[in-house]
Formats: structure tokens, C-alpha cells, sequence
């Protein structure tokens, strides 16, 4: 069974797909020749829908539940249909509206890198995704915290305001003072830097011997350092949010194919491939149920958009995750905007 081009269908035959494709986004559900003769307004009969219908499922665009239902398209006829037929739909003014504000927040960027994950999330009623790389986080101050004999709490505030804790091991038997010196040390002269440019500074400084820091209080600095850079270039930032919308009344008919979902979402280093793989060039890209190896078994489509910074360069991926019938002709150009949004907070 191959699938067809869209220059392969009469208008008789594009107009008969267009009226099962449109009802099946709209329900989720298979319509049969009957509902299109007195629904769609396209002057056939019920037998000439039937005979245009069984020419679309020989070419692999449409396909039958089961025997006494209609037809549905597939995810190759769901292909032909956004590559070939569909019209998108600019965002409105308000949709526009409620993602642009969330830039306008004050506080850290991830927090406002997640507010627009929501934001998408709830307007497209899909899960909304973002990945971007870790800035290089700005230290503003830090502190050492006593835990236990052997451990401690650093507590990082950045430049933006975000506050950051690690627990770190500390030698056996470390005076509390040594804890003080070391944050104050840190506070005092490597506020302002990024983690690289304060590790290049206290190296320089314990090399001339110009850092006026005990044994003890340069450990800890070192190992505080040491641990947040480990975190920067382990993985980026990966934001989900909006699971939940995934189950609509449809999708809580077929509960497995929800858990396959949501089991999906939960694995986020398989997302996190998925995002990166769609980083490259500039274009829109849409996986619909198989195409998309990650959410085959759930039978769900992703849309995907990477955007750059001020230098050019790609800093992350936006995108949303939803059922195979999802308004592509909205939600399309609502990823595009979303990624245009965060390129401009990013930059």
C-alpha cells in the first residue's frame, strides 16, 4: 500500500478527504459516506463517497477502525494533509497577547521560559515543550550551609535572582569559620562572574598565591564550583508542562494509549534527543504518530520549532505534544510565534 501525492487526487477525491480529515480533527472520530452526503454539501451520493473513499484507503490516506465504521485518515493521509492542503491559521491578538507577557515577567529566565511553556500549553491544549542550553549562570553570592560531619549545603544566588542549593561532601571536622570564609570569599570576589570566569579567577589566584583563603575554605569553594559547572554541562534545560491536557474525552476511551503517553513524557532524556535532532535548520517540523519512533505506540504527533540568539546561533526548541488529530492549521503557527517569543527573551 503506498500513499499518495496530493497532484495524484481528482478535486472529487481531495474533496471527499478534506470532509474526513476536517471531522476527524474536529471528533476524533471515523465519519461514514452517509454523514458526508448530508453534512458536507458536495451534491454526491452516499455510494459515490463510499467508491471515492475505498480509492483513498487503496492509496493509504484513510482506513476503517473496524469493519461497520467509517473512515479515518491515517497518519500518512494526516502527512498529505499538512504538507499539501492545509491553511494556517495566524495566531490572534490575544493568544499573541498572553505569550508575549510572559517575557515581561520579572525574575529568573527559566521561570519565564516555563510561564511560556504553560502559556502554549494552554492555548494549543496540548503539552507544551521547551529545551534550551543552561545560560552561563552569573554568580551574585554564596553560602555554606553545616548539614552533618561529612556534608553541606551551598546555596548559589545568580545575577537574575534565581537561588540554587547542591549538597557537597566537606572534609570530616571542618570549623564552622572555614564555611563563613569561603562564602564571604566567593560573595566578595567572584560576584559578578560565570561559573567558568570564577574558576579561571581563583585558579590564577591560588597560582600567584593571592587568594587569602585557608586549606579548608579553598576546598570548599573549589568543590562548590566545581560541582555547578559538572551540572551546566551535564544536560540543557528541559521544560514539560501541561500533561494533563493530553486527556481529553476521547483519549479516556483509550486509557492504554494515554499511559503510553504519558510514560513517554515521563522519559525525558528520550525528549530531550527528539528536541535536539529537530535543532537543526530553521523550519517548522511536525512527526505525526510513527513517523515519530518516541510516541508511536501512542499513536501522537509533535511539533517542533528551534530558535536562535542575537549571535545567530540555535539556543533551544519549542514545541507542543498532542493526539495524531490536533488543529495543525492553529497550532502550527502558534509554536512558529512561541519560538519567535523566546528567541527575543533568549537574545
Amino acid at each position: 500500500m503506498t500513499s499518495a501525492s496530493i497532484t495524484e487526487l481528482n478535486d472529487r477525491a481531495r474533496d471527499v478527504f478534506r470532509v474526513v480529515v476536517d471531522s476527524y480533527l474536529a471528533t476524533g472520530a471515523p465519519i461514514g459516506s452517509r454523514t458526508i452526503a448530508q453534512l458536507s454539501g458536495l451534491n454526491l451520493s452516499p455510494a459515490s463517497i463510499r467508491n471515492v473513499m475505498q480509492d483513498l484507503e487503496e492509496l493509504g490516506l484513510l482506513a476503517a477502525p473496524h469493519t461497520s465504521a467509517g473512515r479515518m485518515p491515517t497518519d500518512s493521509g494526516l502527512r498529505l494533509f499538512v504538507d499539501g492542503m492545509m491553511q494556517a491559521l495566524e495566531p490572534s491578538a490575544e493568544e499573541r497577547a498572553a505569550i508575549e507577557r510572559q517575557i515581561e515577567q520579572a525574575g529568573p529566565v527559566e521561570q519565564a521560559i516555563a510561564a511560556t511553556t504553560a502559556a502554549l500549553s494552554g492555548l494549543s491544549a496540548c503539552a507544551g515543550m521547551v529545551m534550551v542550553a543552561k545560560r552561563d549562570l552569573v554568580l551574585r553570592q554564596m553560602s555554606f550551609v553545616t548539614l552533618s560531619a561529612d556534608k553541606a549545603l551551598a546555596v548559589l544566588v545568580g545575577d537574575d535572582g534565581s537561588v540554587e542549593n547542591r549538597v557537597i561532601d566537606i572534609p570530616l571536622g571542618l570549623p564552622p569559620s572555614a564555611l563563613i570564609e569561603a562564602g564571604n570569599y566567593m560573595s566578595a570576589m567572584l560576584g559578578g562572574l560565570t561559573l567558568v570566569e570564577a574558576r579561571a579567577k581563583l585558579e590564577r589566584e591560588m597560582a600567584d598565591e593571592r587568594a587569602a583563603l585557608d586549606g579548608a575554605a579553598r576546598t570548599l569553594i573549589e568543590r562548590g564550583l566545581a560541582i555547578w559547572s559538572e551540572d551546566a554541562d551535564r544536560r540543557p534545560v528541559l521544560i514539560v508542562r501541561g500533561q494533563a491536557r493530553l486527556i481529553d474525552d476521547t483519549a479516556a476511551a483509550d486509557l492504554e494509549r494515554v499511559r503510553e503517553l504519558l510514560d513517554d513524557l515521563e522519559g525525558k532524556q528520550e525528549i530531550a534527543r527528539l528536541l535536539d535532532s529537530a535543532s537543526a535548520g530553521d523550519a517548522t517540523r511536525i512527526f505525526i504518530g510513527a513517523e515519530n519512533k518516541l510516541f508511536s505506540l501512542s499513536g501522537s504527533s509533535v511539533i517542533t520549532k528551534p530558535f536562535r540568539g542575537l549571535d545567530g546561533r540555535v539556543v533551544g526548541v519549542v514545541g507542543v505534544i498532542g493526539p495524531t488529530r490536533l488543529n495543525y492549521a492553529r497550532v502550527v503557527p502558534m509554536v512558529d510565534y512561541t519560538a519567535a517569543t523566546l528567541a527575543r527573551l533568549m537574545g
